[in-house]
């Protein structure tokens, strides 16, 4: 099960290529789908052995399998990570994550801008475990120092957040969330794995929506889990081969693909994503933008010193609430109306009334997050065809 890609030294876009093969006999130049579910044993001493784990190979595909080993691999050279495991969704990662780590009595902290799922998990899942939920605003340092200023278990934060891209300073929360004796888990989704580095700001462990960018391409499900291999081998691998979080095989060759053009792609697609908000952020017809990478975004200079770049996704609000959101998505002629982000092609959505619809209005007014917000995924089109799109709906709603 080793890897016979030397990753020392290689640059990022080199990783997303070449780490994790594991060329079979036959020397295959793609790497091998290995779509069994279990395997042989020489002799029942070699099972006995195996699930004892004193012997080192797979034992069944729920625990491990070649295919996932590669990508998880190869995600956690891109990671700068020692050990990664794959999970069948986005979700399923984030709650192995926290669940792997909590029982009742636990406190766990979190800032407030928090994908829908990821906020019912933390806020109504969690406490009827008896686990302690404190939600803080987590652009205010003040915020998260008074949370932290007793015993936490975990720190959970998303920077950029769903949907508004709020930022959260990673470094300045790992130091406090240490103090507290937590484990700061970061979901990156949004920066990618390209953008921003949160181990190497701090973070304990952290999470993805391998959906997203890493895919990219909306064919298929997974999450990722990244950290250090003691909290990988020793607590959450435990966890997630008892409650069969594991990701397809099939879908974790997909994956792997993908990251052969990761980098390709998530530049042009923020390459047009800059020229997007540029020409929202002079438009009259909008209220607000939210992107981190334009000088309007209120943490733009935290921005720029945790992000290396600002990946595909903004919003921005319009005047007139759902009515006008709703006008404006239903003009689109190019651009898709979809929950979904970071794929190849163009995505809007309305957040209020799909992907935080679960929220109350109170909570949604605690996000400052109003029923005239779009966000805008931005894909790998022509910019001017984007931005006709973009201003022939904004017209139709003026």
């Amino acid at each position: 099960m080793s890897d016979n890609t030397n990753s020392s030294g290689l640059k990022p876009r080199t990783l997303a290529v070449r780490a994790g093969q594991m060329r079979s006999a036959f020397y295959e130049t793609s790497e091998a789908l290995y779509l069994n579910s279990g395997y042989v044993y020489s002799s029942a001493q070699e099972a006995a052995d195996a699930f004892a784990g004193d012997k080192d190979r797979y034992v069944y595909s729920r625990y491990g399998n070649p295919t996932l080993s590669m990508l998880e691999t190869r995600l956690a050279a891109l990671e700068g990570a020692e050990a990664c495991r794959v999970c069948a969704t986005g979700m399923s990662a984030i709650f192995s994550a926290l669940a792997c780590q909590l029982q009742a009595g636990d406190r766990i902290v979190a800032s407030r801008a928090l994908f829908g799922a990821c906020y019912a998990i933390v806020t109504k899942i969690l406490p009827r475990w008896g686990v302690q939920c404190t939600l803080v605003n987590g652009h205010d340092l003040a915020e998260w120092q008074a949370a932290l200023s007793s015993p936490a278990n975990i720190v959970f934060l998303e920077s950029p957040s769903n949907p508004l891209l709020d930022l959260v300073d990673i470094a300045a929360v790992a130091t406090l969330a240490h103090a507290a004796g937590a484990k700061l888990v970061v979901d990156n989704v949004f920066a990618t794995p390209i953008y921003q580095s949160p181990l190497s700001l701090g973070a304990d462990i952290v999470t993805y929506s391998t959906t997203k960018h890493i895919d990219g391409q909306g064919r298929m499900l997974g999450g990722a889990v990244l950290g250090s291999a003691a909290f990988i081998e020793e607590v959450f691998l435990p966890f997630y081969r008892q409650t069969g979080a594991a990701m397809s095989p099939f879908n974790a060759w997909v994956a792997l693909k993908s990251l052969e053009t990761l980098h390709l792609r998530v530049d042009a697609q923020t390459a047009n994503s800059h020229y997007i908000a540029n020409r929202l952020a002079e438009d009259s017809r909008i209220s607000c933008l939210r992107y981190p990478g334009h000088p309007s975004h209120p943490q733009y200079a935290l921005a720029k010193r945790q992000m290396s770049d600002f990946s595909s996704l903004m919003a921005f609000e319009l005047e007139g609430g759902k009515q006008a959101a709703f006008a404006f998505l239903d003009s689109l002629s190019l651009i898709d109306i979809s929950n979904n982000l970071g794929d190849s092609k163009s995505l809007a959505c309305h957040p209020a009334s799909t992907t935080h619809a679960n929220l109350s209005q109170d909570e949604r007014d605690a996000l400052a997050l109003s029923d005239g917000f779009i966000r805008l995924s931005v894909g790998l089109e022509d910019k001017d065809d984007l931005w006709a799109d973009i201003d022939q709906a904004l017209s139709s709603v003026s």
